[in-house]
C-alpha cells in the first residue's frame, strides 16, 4: 500500500513491482527498461508493463515524460494537486528536475484562456543542461 495525497491506494502485484524499479533508479526509464527489471517478477510482456504504468500515472505516483518516452516517479508532494508541472530534462548526464509552483499553472490557465481554451493538465518538459554539466 502506498499514499498519495488524497489517499491511501492498494496496489496490485505488478503495480508494485513497476513502481519498486521506478523508485530505485536514477534514470527515467521507458516501459521496456522496466520491463527488463521486472520479469523475474512475472511480467513478461510491454502490455503488463503499461497497464501497471497507467493507474500509477493516474494516482500521481508516477510521471511519464512525452519527450523522451519515459517514466518517473513524482518527487513532489504538491504536484499532486497541481495541474501544471515542469520538467527540467538535461540532455548530458539525464538528471530530471521537477517542478510544480503554482505560477506555472496560473500562466497556463491564462494563456488557455485568452484562446478559449481550459487545459486539464499539462507538462512541460525544458531539455537543454543542467548546472553541474554547464560548469564542466
Amino acid at each position: 500500500m502506498t499514499h498519495n495525497s488524497e489517499n491511501t491506494v492498494k496496489l496490485t502485484k505488478n503495480q508494485t513491482a513497476v513502481l519498486a524499479v521506478l523508485q530505485e533508479a536514477s534514470v527515467a526509464m521507458s516501459a521496456y527498461d522496466i520491463l527488463d527489471h521486472v520479469r523475474e517478477k512475472g511480467i513478461k510482456a510491454p502490455l503488463q508493463v503499461y497497464r501497471a504504468l497507467e493507474p500509477l500515472i493516474k494516482y500521481g505516483l508516477v510521471h511519464r515524460l512525452e519527450s523522451i518516452n519515459a517514466f518517473v516517479t513524482c518527487s513532489q508532494e504538491k504536484c499532486h494537486n497541481s495541474h501544471s508541472i515542469a520538467f527540467m530534462i538535461c540532455e548530458d548526464c539525464s538528471d530530471i528536475r521537477e517542478v510544480s509552483e503554482q505560477f506555472i499553472s496560473e500562466f497556463l490557465a491564462k494563456l488557455g484562456a485568452a484562446g478559449g481554451f481550459k487545459a486539464r493538465k499539462s507538462n512541460i518538459e525544458l531539455i537543454g543542461s543542467c548546472a553541474s554539466c554547464q560548469a564542466r
